[in-house]
């Protein structure tokens, strides 16, 4: 018995013992298969790393080069500038400095992958509607996308480094248009006005358009004596075949709340519009750039106040104060002149007995500038066309007694104000949103006549610059013009693409 329990002892202990050693030939196996598959999570780590860095360089990189193009040069020269300065600002592999190459970027006139793209020189030497850039970090030095490896090299001596690449495109999704079109009042850019004085000045007209002057964009036809005016089919770019539900109120309204359309530019073909504007159901939606909001569909998020609300009404106390005498109209009065509609501003001389005020609020945003100083076919300079001065506006509007300025600023227009009688802050609320300029409509200047139809096609001439002096009303958008947008200053929406 004792000899039994003895035997089953040293059965036991040789049984331990053996199995501690079938355990220790199975555990480096299984140890080298851990480290191994630990040395795999590794490596597929880091591929991971530098393939989301390089992801967040080519996004980062696209957009902001895509936000400088403009159809110009210029523009490209700009991109190009940009997309360098960006990648100084990028690392990868843990901290390394971003080895840039302008090879790494292409520009192209559509954001589809397969599209045709092309480096800066060609770029620059044919910019116009390259508002689409790729960049595309395989055209990087290789260093860029070289992942080093370390248990994938034990199993394949070729794969001691691993490659990897990002690709990005980004461009513009929509322009700074409201879709709203008028008449260009004359199909000539810059035309000279001689204003017989005394003294005499020669004023630059654009378009037919005066700067400076109110005019009431619902009451316009250069050719008959009925107001002509379209609202813009805000999606369908030009030469699309377009669709008549889109030129409805209720299509167009965000679009009036943002000022933009889902579109590049328009011009390069026929734009879609409908008449007439349905102006009594969408002046609240441009009302919301002074901050009205009931009624409409746009809020302040989306459609955010100018920074100056501030209304240059006619005949109140403080709206356009700087008018001597005051403004009795709220822009220059209506005039027909056989079989045009237009302003008094617009005739070669106003009517006998015409009054100061019968041209409403004058140079609320801008200023009549001098036709010296216009090339024809050349963008205006950066500085602007020389201004006339409050001292010219007898020659400029002459009326019975002459047109004077009382107290019009000395450096700033009205609406540059930021203190004092002529601003308007936004509520406290608002104010932090509010946006410069909000209250200039970008509006399309079209070739008439335009046939009549909810989907029609219509030549854009220009981008006119409109600034509401006033709120719209249910029958009226009164608007100083202030000169035209070229499209090289065509800005808007810049979005990353699939």
């Amino acid at each position: 018995m004792e000899r039994a329990h003895r035997h089953h002892g040293r059965f036991c202990k040789d049984r331990r013992r053996a199995e501690s050693g079938v355990f220790a030939i199975m555990f480096v196996p299984l140890l080298f298969l851990i480290l191994g598959f630990y040395g795999l999570a590794l490596d597929i780590g880091f591929v991971y790393n530098r393939k989301a860095e390089l992801h967040g360089v080519a996004q980062g990189i696209a957009l902001a080069a895509a936000r400088e193009l403009n159809g110009t040069a210029a523009g490209v020269s700009a991109a190009l500038a940009k997309a360098a300065q960006e990648a100084q600002r990028k690392k990868v592999g843990y901290g390394r400095a971003l080895a840039w190459s302008d090879a790494a970027i292409a520009f192209g006139s559509s954001p589809d992958g397969d599209a045709e793209w092309v480096g800066a020189d060609a770029a620059r030497a044919a910019p116009a509607n390259r508002y689409y850039v790729k960049v595309d970090t395989r055209n990087l030095d290789q260093d860029v996308g070289a992942v080093g490896t370390f248990f994938i090299r034990i199993l394949a001596q070729a794969q001691s480094s691993m490659f990897v690449s990002e690709r990005a495109v980004a461009g513009r999704s929509a322009v700074n248009v409201v879709p709203l079109a008028i008449c260009a009042m004359s199909e000539v850019p810059g035309a000279a006005r001689t204003n017989p004085g005394p003294p005499a000045t020669v004023e630059l007209v654009e378009y037919g358009f005066r700067r400076g002057v109110g005019y009431d964009l619902m009451n316009l036809n250069p050719l008959g004596t009925t107001p002509a005016n379209f609202v813009l089919d805000p999606e369908f770019p030009p030469g699309a075949a377009g669709a008549a539900s889109n030129t409805s109120a209720s299509t167009v309204a965000p679009f009036i709340c943002t000022g933009r359309v889902w579109m590049t530019g328009v011009t390069g073909g026929a734009v879609r519009v409908g008449s007439p504007f349905p102006i009594d159901a969408l002046y609240r939606e441009l009302n919301a750039r002074f901050e009205q909001y009931t009624g409409s569909v746009c809020v302040a998020n989306g459609a955010p106040p100018d920074y100056n609300i501030k209304a240059f009404s006619h005949g109140a106390s403080g709206g356009a104060a700087w008018m001597k005498a005051r403004a009795t109209h709220p822009g220059a009065l209506r005039a027909e002149n056989g079989s045009r509609l237009q302003t008094i501003a617009d005739l070669p001389s106003p009517p006998a007995g015409t009054a100061p005020g019968a041209y409403g609020p004058l140079w609320a945003y801008a200023k009549a500038v001098k036709f010296a100083d216009y090339v024809a076919g050349s963008p205006e300079p950066e500085a602007g066309y020389t201004p006339f001065a409050t001292s010219d506006w007898p020659s400029l509007y002459p009326a019975s007694p002459a047109t004077e300025s009382a107290s019009y600023p000395s450096r700033l227009q009205p609406y540059q104000a930021s203190t004092g009688s002529y601003y308007g802050k936004p509520s406290n609320d608002n104010l932090p949103i509010s946006v410069l300029e909000r209250r200039v409509l970008h509006v399309p200047l079209l070739a008439c006549p335009v046939p009549a139809g909810s989907n029609v096609g219509a030549q854009v001439l220009a981008i006119g610059k409109f600034f509401m002096t006033v709120p719209a009303t249910n029958a009226s958008i009164h608007a100083e013009f202030a000169g035209i947008l070229p499209n090289h200053k065509l800005t808007g929406q810049v979005i990353l693409y699939p």
